[in-house]
């Protein structure tokens, strides 16, 4: 071996791990711009249709949602009317359920977070995110696939091992060309499917291209399904931090 030979041999050693920790760096950001399609860079307020579909029956609810940041997250029942006023409180790492038909506030703990949110096929964590897809895992992209005629990042995420996290992998298929997620899969602990939530129509909303209406669908129940519709959508708006308080979800009037 002479000596350029070794010399190149060396510099790709100590290039590999830079070049490792760039496409780290870029996984994330291609996650980062997805995430931050319906949170907005710094707040969202939105109007949302939820239909949850079983074999024999439907039942759909109306939710106004309020968002700021990572840290602080706000859904109301606005429909139907046994539901109504029914509210839900991020601040942090605490969740926070308003039951006005009960006149209770219960404060969710960590293991309810992968548990059905109100009968649907989302669960507590995927509405109320007290994880961060950003945050809460490492990112590895797989390489690219076709979703809904949409090329897509085929992206890897696993938990990080300090994080608070339902799923054991997700993986996520993010629109190369407006950052849209067009489809996710949830994983279990032992490797095994839960949920997939695909993205069935993608549109203008709020000034920029988003999905509109999107799909979970579990894995072991047949006929089952909730469909999430994006009704309207204002993106960075100011909102206070004061409006994220146990005091005022009590005060929302559907």
């Amino acid at each position: 071996m002479n000596y350029r030979h070794f010399a190149f041999l060396g510099y790709m050693a100590l290039l590999m791990p830079l070049i490792g920790r760039a496409q780290q760096l870029m996984d994330k950001e291609i996650v980062q711009r997805a995430d931050e399609r319906l949170r907005g860079v710094h707040s969202s307020i939105a109007e949302v249709k939820m239909t949850i579909i079983r074999p024999t029956w439907k039942r759909e609810m109306q939710l106004k949602t309020w968002s700021k940041g990572t840290e602080y997250a706000l859904i109301l029942v606005t429909a139907p009317a046994r539901d109504k006023g029914t509210a839900f409180l991020k601040r942090g790492d605490e969740i926070w359920n308003w039951q006005p038909s009960i006149d209770r506030v219960i404060k969710l703990p960590p293991s309810m977070m992968g548990q059905s949110w109100m009968g649907s096929d989302f669960t507590h964590d995927d509405l109320v995110r007290e994880s961060s897809i950003v945050k809460d895992f490492t990112h590895h992209l797989l390489g690219k696939e076709v979703v809904n005629s949409r090329l897509c990042y085929k992206i890897e995420l696993r938990p990080k091992p300090d994080a608070a996290v339902v799923w054991g992998k997700v993986v996520l298929w993010i629109d190369v060309q407006d950052f849209v997620q067009m489809k996710a899969e949830f994983y279990d602990e032992d490797g095994w499917l839960v949920n997939t939530m695909i993205t069935t129509k993608v549109g203008e909303m709020g000034g920029r291209v988003i999905p509109i209406v999107m799909e979970m669908i579990p894995a072991d129940k047949p006929g089952h399904k909730t469909m999430l519709e994006q009704l309207h959508i204002e993106f960075d708006k100011p909102i206070p931090d004061s409006f994220f308080s146990i005091q005022n979800m009590k005060r929302l009037r559907a």
